[in-house]
């Protein structure tokens, strides 16, 4: 129910300002009564009203005065000042303080019942824009993590589409000027629960570490982690917080799920060229370090000499370290994307086939599986060559005819709804161009 705060010193306005409302709106409204602008403060904070009629001049605290102790706390609220005078001399002010209407007293019954009807369809429309836009925020912050992996995955790939990462980078709000990779590899003798277990506080702490990240997916053992470095740090400080970064993450997972990491670092480097270099670079130094539970930095291992700034410098040594890695890290991935892809279709076609029969949308079934309805139709026709409506029009057509050869005193009326369809002359068409007869026709075939 609406909430309405009247406002005015003088009652006899702010009852005959009440009387208009149930007049014209029977039983839609609540009412809240202010005989000063501190009571309508006060009022306001209690029950925060969507319409507030205000009375320009009362005594103590004005009626703009108090408009703007408001409107702060209720910004979604919509206002309408009442006055006696000149509505002009107060204009300005009341627009920068978010007044939507003025009236002049007394209120006229029709002009007061044509702003309210106003008034009441700006604040559905806006319900339904946030509605919308929770909505949104909601499938955003789904998607969010899977566009993270999949930009780690790019990152991770030496000839993928520098525009692709670049778009989703920009997407996901992760800039691609300067940055450092973390491998972070898990004991290889870890099984498939355990596993599971550290990757997903590894999850949480990539998250919760304060630093723009894109986390990949756990391949073989292995997840790949790309950090944003501001440039305003500087080369030796963001290489500090790398460094406390792959500790924090070793001695963590260690502390938190027993699992003991061996983490490499990637230089800072900018671009998706680099950023996939940097990361070509931290797995070596993964690699390198012997030792689990510690974090090696690509930059130490050639100030200790450790590998030539040669060494470090030829591609294809280094492609020899990680060839195996990521070529599997890539297989594992498209497995696990056909797989995640079998799984929704499975559940999409299980829902289909269980509602068939109700009022069934794409959209229902694509929000059942969270996908986009127009990803989930492509995947549908491709997976099982036929389109949302093909699938959903077969099963219907297939439970009619089983209906009309086993209950021959069934009404095509109650076959037309019982089957999912609510006009039995469209129901009657679809079955025509589907069995190329009518239900009738195909109820006396054998007659």
């Amino acid at each position: 129910m609406i909430r309405i705060l009247i406002a005015d010193d003088e009652p006899l306005e702010r009852e005959g300002l009440e009387w208009l409302l149930r007049d014209r709106f029977p039983g839609q409204f609540r009412y809240y009564h202010a005989a000063s602008g501190r009571s309508a403060i006060e009022l306001a904070e209690e029950h925060h009203p969507q319409l507030i009629f205000m009375d320009i001049n009362m005594p103590g605290i004005k009626g703009l005065e108090a408009i703007k102790e408001i409107k702060p706390s209720l910004p979604e609220a919509k206002i309408v000042l009442l006055t006696a005078y000149d509505y002009f001399g107060y204009a300005r002010e009341a627009v920068s303080l978010g007044v939507n209407e003025y009236l002049v007293k007394p209120a006229r019954r029709q002009e007061l019942g044509e702003l309210v009807e106003r008034l009441l369809a700006e604040l559905e429309e806006e319900k339904r824009k946030r509605a919308a836009e929770l909505e949104l925020r909601h499938q955003v912050s789904r998607l969010l993590p899977l566009a993270e992996t999949e930009l780690a995955l790019l990152l991770m790939v030496q000839h993928t589409s520098v525009e692709e990462a670049e778009r989703l980078a920009d997407w996901i709000g992760f800039p691609l000027e300067g940055g450092s990779a973390v491998v972070a590899a898990l004991p290889n003798d870890f099984g498939e629960q355990e596993l599971r277990r550290a990757y997903d506080w590894l999850r949480h702490y990539v998250s919760t570490s304060g630093l723009k990240a894109a986390c990949s997916s756990l391949i073989d053992g292995h997840a790949a982690i790309f950090l944003h470095g501001p440039p305003e740090l500087g080369t030796d400080k963001w290489r500090a917080a790398c460094q406390d970064f792959a500790d924090g993450l070793c001695a963590g997972a260690q502390r938190q799920v027993g699992a003991t990491l061996r983490a490499g670092i990637g230089s800072l480097r900018s671009g998706a060229d680099g950023l996939h270099r940097s990361y070509f670079e931290a797995v070596f130094a993964s690699a390198c370090e012997t030792e689990w539970g510690k974090a090696c930095h690509f930059d130490e291992l050639k100030e200790l000499n450790r590998v030539s700034l040669s060494h470090a410098n030829d591609t294809d040594s280094l492609e020899r370290e990680r060839h195996s890695y990521v070529q599997a890290a890539l297989q594992r991935s498209r497995e696990e994307r056909e797989q995640q892809t079998y799984s929704v279709l499975d559940r999409a076609k299980a829902c289909i086939e269980e509602r068939y029969t109700e009022d069934l949308s794409l959209e229902d079934v694509a929000e059942h599986v969270h996908l986009n309805s127009y990803y989930l139709s492509k995947i549908l026709k491709q997976q099982f060559g036929e389109s949302f409506i093909d699938m959903l029009t077969r099963l219907r057509i297939s439970e009619a005819k089983r209906r009309l050869d086993s209950h021959k005193e069934v009404s095509l009326k109650e076959l037309c709804f019982d089957v999912g369809y609510k006009d039995p002359n469209y129901f009657s068409r679809v079955f025509k161009k589907v069995t190329g007869m009518t239900p009738t026709q195909y109820r006396t075939r054998s007659n």
